[in-house]
């Protein structure tokens, strides 16, 4: 009989810890998400939809910008999973190349923009707690994270790149 009451007080005990963690989210993080994603969007709004759309062609053309520039826009603008869209002005040979791009980015940006890809930030928010109660700056960690994945995404593009040129020709 012990173990039926036991079981009862623990699984009512696991949602009330849910919902404090889910409390702690909308008194927290969530109105900071919120507020940047409206910032976002009106920014995108003032520059005007078709200028937009025309700087995303120009990034398109050159590799340095398609495989840095592009995806860095993607995710800050429309967020994943709707980054994704942005293949759309890549040529189809390409697309594999920002698509590996693009996805190699998307726990980096969350340091600094953690609206972007909210449902991977606690891959960033664990390395943080530790350096924080380690003593360290989380700041330093979030732009040292950001700027590597910027590397990691331009050679993740390039190589992926070559590798579909040399599939399609043996194709």
């Amino acid at each position: 009989m012990e173990w039926i009451q036991w079981f009862g007080e623990h699984f009512i005990g696991m949602f009330n810890a849910g919902g404090e963690q889910f409390m702690s989210l909308i008194t927290g993080i969530v109105p900071t998400l919120v507020v940047l994603l409206t910032f976002t969007y009106a920014l995108i709004k003032f520059i005007g939809e078709d200028r937009v759309t025309k700087a995303i062609r120009f990034t398109s053309k050159y590799a340095l910008l398609r495989y840095t520039v592009m995806p860095i826009l993607s995710i800050l603008l429309l967020t994943n999973p709707m980054a994704y869209t942005f293949g759309r002005f890549v040529e189809e040979r390409q697309k594999p190349a920002f698509f590996d791009s693009l996805v190699s980015f998307l726990h980096p940006v969350t340091a600094l923009f953690p609206y972007a890809n909210a449902g991977e930030l606690f891959v960033y928010l664990g390395i943080a707690n530790g350096l924080t109660q380690a003593g360290y700056s989380t700041s330093e960690l979030a732009v040292r994270f950001f700027l590597v994945g910027i590397v990691v995404m331009l050679i993740r593009g390039m190589l992926t790149e070559q590798i579909t040129k040399f599939l399609m020709r043996r194709m």
